[in-house]
């Protein structure tokens, strides 16, 4: 029974890691699957396959070498120097999406709940405080919560668009992309995901002393996200090409369900937005502590303030010019990390 609390803990902490705001809110999913139409179910299933993968794989071998943070597994994958510089990227990058996704929360309390903007970040910065406290079961809990909320969600949607006239369209809508980059895209996005999600998954692998209940958790937590990939797949497509015109286009769909639906949707977004920042806070603190010999709250206290500065003006400017590099490292990570050969040890 332990262990099975373990394997959905490890499973929805994974799924509540890939599945930030820009998942949420549809964009990714629009922009990376439901554009290239017919297409989209085989590149998410290749997508889910990936996630499955590399995501098992990336805890097991974190378990197996005892990474203190994700800057021990990019040792270990590309060398000591190289591994530690791409850290070293990453955690400018962390830094920079966290400082976006900061700005978001506060922007979910100004524009549907009618609170100041400022009283989003604050509640957002010390509920993470708090959390912080609380280390990797912090994470773990927080997940065990959001997660099933949102799968809830998913099916309540994917219930409500069965019954429109373009239920079917994910099976049969065109595009006019080229096919390289209709499977491309499923690369890029596992591949971006997965190197932004090993800042928390790399800790939950080497606190976990069973081999087999981080397979399973890996296993349930890539399927999981797949499900949620076709779900929202599934409702996009039966609203193309109009529901592209909508900055959240997932919330439009969320609308027709109703005002209560909908404020959940908007609760979602922010939970989704909160159990990233915080699993992504983390992991940036542990990876700091092995350069910085100070108490690790201090860490996570100044990592807040930076974000909660960088909230203010916006990133969004250095994120653009950061995102398409660290996404061709994400594609070099994932890579080394599928043609790593990992040797089995010893354990239950």
């Amino acid at each position: 029974m332990k262990n099975a609390v373990k394997v959905l803990q490890i499973a929805f902490t994974y799924i509540g890691t890939v599945v930030g705001a820009g998942f949420a809110t549809g964009q990714e999913i629009l922009q990376f699957f439901t554009r290239y139409g017919k297409w989209g179910v085989l590149t998410i299933l290749l997508s889910t396959v990936l996630f499955v993968w590399l995501g098992t794989k990336m805890m097991l071998l974190a378990r197996d070498i005892k990474a203190a943070s994700y800057e021990d597994l990019n040792r270990r994958l590309f060398g000591e120097k190289i591994g530690q510089a791409l850290s070293l990227f990453t955690l400018i990058v962390l830094i920079g999406v966290n400082s976006v996704m900061l700005a978001g929360a506060g922007s979910v309390f100004m524009e549907h709940l009618g609170l100041h903007y400022q009283t989003g970040l604050w509640i957002t910065l010390i509920f993470t405080y708090l959390l912080l406290g609380r280390g990797i079961n912090g994470v773990l809990q927080l997940n065990s919560i959001v997660v099933p909320m949102m799968l809830i969600l998913s099916l309540a949607i994917i219930t409500n668009t069965a019954g429109t006239p373009g239920a079917t369209r994910f099976l049969t809508m065109d595009t006019d992309a080229a096919m390289i980059a209709a499977w491309a895209a499923p690369l890029m996005y596992s591949a971006f995901n997965l190197s932004m999600a090993q800042a928390v998954l790399v800790p939950i692998g080497s606190h976990t002393e069973s081999r087999r209940v981080i397979v399973l958790g890996g296993v349930l937590g890539g399927l999981g996200v797949g499900f949620m990939l076709m779900a929202g797949h599934f409702a996009l497509s039966a609203y193309m090409p109009g529901i592209v015109q909508y900055e959240i286009p997932m919330g439009s769909i969320a609308q027709q369900l109703g005002t209560t639906i909908q404020l959940v949707y908007v609760l979602l977004i922010f939970m989704e937005i909160f159990s990233t920042f915080v699993a992504d806070v983390y992991g940036v603190t542990l990876q700091l502590q092995q350069r910085i010999k100070i108490p690790p709250i201090l860490i996570s206290v100044t990592i807040l303030f930076i974000c909660y500065i960088t909230s203010q003006f916006g990133f969004s400017s250095l994120l653009s010019v950061l995102y398409p590099v660290f996404g061709l490292f994400s594609l070099l990570w994932a890579l080394m990390l599928g043609l790593y050969r990992q040797k089995e040890t010893p354990g239950s």
